[in-house]
């Protein structure tokens, strides 16, 4: 059985929509859609996702957002990154410090997290190895989603320097997913590069 594993975004969870959408899409399809709660500290959830990688050996990654920040620097494996947040440290700075809600609804019951400055700190470390060792193999494995009316985040430009134009697409739709961009969009490129060997 094929296995997809998708890593949510900033304050969400394993059981946001657009993972239910995509398993309830696949598995009829003989794929397996792993959506675990990626840890709040930035520096844990690097070294969660790694391991989890190499123990799944995923066919394929689905990264939002945040998610796709980690996506980005599991290397050697097929990703689809969608509106890639490449400057987590930046943008919580900016925000502002202090409490938030999840989103969606996490395993273990937390409700809120809190946004300090050493999650920050483990941001700009995580953020360091970005785009590190990219060599045209890399390049073919990685394709960038960007919604054109995205008002959170804008990281086209350090795709296109990293990636290319070749491995980027622009759809009509903003920074979250919903379901007819998931299904028009993000799972027709999902289902080519599972097909694809």
């Amino acid at each position: 059985m094929k296995k997809v594993l998708y890593i949510h975004g900033f304050a969400s969870a394993g059981s946001t929509g657009s993972a239910t959408q995509m398993r309830n899409h696949l598995y009829p399809k003989g794929v397996q859609v792993l959506s675990p709660d990626v840890p709040v500290s930035p520096a844990e959830a690097i070294v969660f996702l790694k391991s989890l990688v190499e123990r799944e050996q995923p066919d394929l990654i689905v990264a939002t957002s945040m998610g796709a920040l980690y996506g980005e620097q599991l290397r050697g494996v097929k990703r689809i990154l969608v509106n890639p947040s490449f400057h987590m440290a930046r943008l919580l700075t900016f925000r502002g410090l202090g409490k938030r809600e999840f989103r969606n609804k996490r395993q273990d019951g937390a409700t809120e997290f809190k946004v300090d400055r050493q999650m920050i700190q483990e941001f700009q470390q995580v953020e360091k190895e970005s785009f590190k060792g990219i060599d045209a193999n890399e390049k073919a494995l990685v394709w960038g989603l960007f919604g054109t009316q995205d008002k959170l985040v804008n990281c086209q430009a350090d795709f296109l320097k990293n990636y290319g134009k070749e491995q980027m697409q622009l759809f009509e739709g903003e920074h979250f997913l919903n379901s007819e961009v998931l299904s028009k969009v993000v799972m027709p490129l999902v289902e080519r590069s599972l097909i694809e060997e």
